[in-house]
């Protein structure tokens, strides 16, 4: 059965047909049946935010092979002390991207020390300790080893951001307050020493998550801005015969909206971007994982965060922007079968998508490799499904980011740009239903029509868009992403029904589209994920 509605110039039909799927522990089940049309609805007139070329970014920890959580030791070598930096499969996950930031940093950031001429002690390395803040001795950086990773930076193409020890120099408190001013001088030894050996450095960050309350350690807004103000002037120094500088990011912590405003506003000239971290999902041992991810109502919740973070920038004197500096959904290195699965994508996409539309310009992923969230398998560097998704959005979604929405049922996730290297735009469409295909049309909201005419069984069928059409005989094109089995918690993804695996030589494999007639809805099948890039679409917004 169906019906048929009509609105924005595109006549609908909602129609109920035979099969269904059900999820049951993470698959999908054939069961009874839906079939339903919805509308993408996109503003052509003007963007909504623009991101950075290479917006996605992902994270490299400090994390030791001992780093365990529930039981549960997903670290091995994934440490930026023991990472093979010699392996094939890491260095070609990178490159692919051309390029991939790399925020090097995390919870022991702040208990890192660097050997330099002027460290009066030794170079040890992280041990295992429960009386110790998160349950490690302090670890150092030998200056061969950030020899060595700036080596394979450069052979990667990788652009580096990496995050120094904001807690040199202080004593923390029984309550957590971390008391005394930063002490540079160990981080200036570092810097000097980068910049003697040209190395390439895009940005200095300051801390990990001392902002607000804190992880284990918390330093007040206004002597954090001191500090940053210090390292600027410090950045500045070092760098004064270089034609480019580095930026100054900070503070890599939780978003409190008191404690960010204050920061923001007393950095007004030394801050270059502003970082925050996101584990919206709560904790990798809880069991609703899934549940969570498959609720556009939960999903929905973290789009507070963006827009109080982008309406305190707006409003405060700073230039500078919104970064995610580090997000793994569930915190304490994630969960098996679930943030290194298919499922997860849902999750990481829609951040991307919700990320870029309130003006957050990169995005960093915890991890490129390492816990059980690394966009790369911490054992052999096999892409895990999300390094798929992640690669799909560098390659198809531009800058220029397009307010869309979508109408039929809540439980499309619909964002759209315009397209990366090419003429038109490029929407994502994510299915968190999986009892319901949708085939989506588009429309627009401007103020010009454009009728197209074809034919089909009932004859003549009239379709107004609100846009500019280029070349539509040439179709469009279509990159289908799903789990193998139809199980969601599969490590493995299909893209167009081919399994998405390394080639013999340990490449990445080409991503190729289908074809698709331009006058056909997008049609996204249960539980999946459609990028479609559509270049006869020529909209006033991409053309600013």
């Amino acid at each position: 059965m169906g019906f048929q509605i009509c609105e924005l110039g595109i006549c609908i039909c909602l129609c109920v047909s035979m099969f269904s799927f059900t999820l049951v522990q993470g698959s999908i089940i054939g069961v009874a049946a839906e079939r339903l049309q919805g509308a993408v609805l996109i503003d052509e007139t003007a963007a909504i935010g623009e991101i950075d070329d290479d917006f996605i970014c992902a994270t490299l920890d400090w994390w030791p092979p001992e780093k365990c959580d529930y039981g549960t030791c997903s670290w091995g070598h994934a440490s930026l002390l023991n990472l093979d930096l010699g392996n094939n499969h890491l260095l070609n996950a990178i490159k692919a991207f051309s390029p991939l930031k790399l925020r090097l940093g995390g919870t022991l950031q702040d208990k890192v020390i660097y050997e330099s001429r002027d460290l009066r002690q030794p170079c040890k390395q992280f041990i295992n300790s429960s009386s110790e803040m998160f349950g490690f001795t302090q670890g150092c950086l030998p200056m061969q080893r950030w020899d060595e990773l700036n080596s394979f930076f450069k052979k990667s193409g990788a652009v580096v951001i990496f995050g120094l020890n904001a807690l040199a120099g202080r004593n923390v408190q029984l309550d957590g307050s971390a008391a005394g001013a930063w002490d540079p001088s160990n981080a200036e030894s570092l810097i000097r020493y980068t910049v003697e050996n040209d190395y390439t450095i895009h940005g200095w960050e300051l801390g990990n998550e001392l902002s607000g309350n804190g992880v284990g350690a918390r330093v007040t807004a206004d002597q954090y801005a001191s500090d940053l103000i210090y390292l600027h002037n410090i950045v500045e120094d070092i760098y004064k015969n270089k034609e480019s500088k580095p930026l100054i990011l900070a503070p890599g912590g939780f978003f409190d909206a008191g404690w960010f405003r204050e920061f923001i506003n007393k950095t007004p000239n030394a801050l270059d971007v502003v970082t925050h971290h996101i584990y919206n999902l709560g904790p990798g041992v809880d069991e609703h994982l899934i549940e969570k991810i498959l609720d556009p109502s939960y999903l929905d919740g973290e789009a507070n965060t963006f827009r109080s973070l982008q309406n305190i920038l707006k409003s405060s004197p700073t230039s500078a922007v919104a970064w995610v500096g580090e997000a793994g959904g569930a915190y304490n290195s994630g969960r098996n079968h679930v943030t290194n699965a298919f499922v997860f994508s849902f999750w990481y996409l829609d951040q991307l998508g919700m990320a870029a539309s309130y003006d957050t310009k990169t995005y960093c992923r915890q991890t490129l490799v390492g816990g059980n969230y690394g966009l790369l398998n911490t054992v052999t560097f096999v892409p895990n499904p999300d390094y798929y998704s992640a690669l799909l959005w560098q390659r198809l979604m531009g800058r220029k980011v397009l307010s869309t929405t979508f109408s039929g049922t809540k439980k499309i996730r619909a964002y759209a740009h315009c397209a990366k290297q090419s003429q038109g735009i490029t929407l994502l469409l994510i299915n968190l239903n999986g009892n319901t295909t949708v085939e989506a049309k588009i429309a627009f909201n401007g103020t010009h029509t454009y009728t197209l005419h074809h034919k089909n069984r009932s004859g003549s069928k009239r379709v107004s868009f609100h846009h500019h059409f280029g070349n539509a005989e040439a179709g469009r094109e279509e990159y289908h992403l799903t789990a193998k089995d139809g199980n969601l918690q599969s490590q493995i993804m299909l893209l167009n029904g081919k399994i998405l695996t390394l080639d013999l030589a340990g490449g990445i494999p080409a991503l190729e589209p289908v074809k698709v007639d331009s006058l056909e809805p997008i049609t996204v099948a249960p539980f999946s994920i459609t990028f479609a890039h559509i270049p006869y679409i020529v909209l006033p917004a991409c053309k600013q």
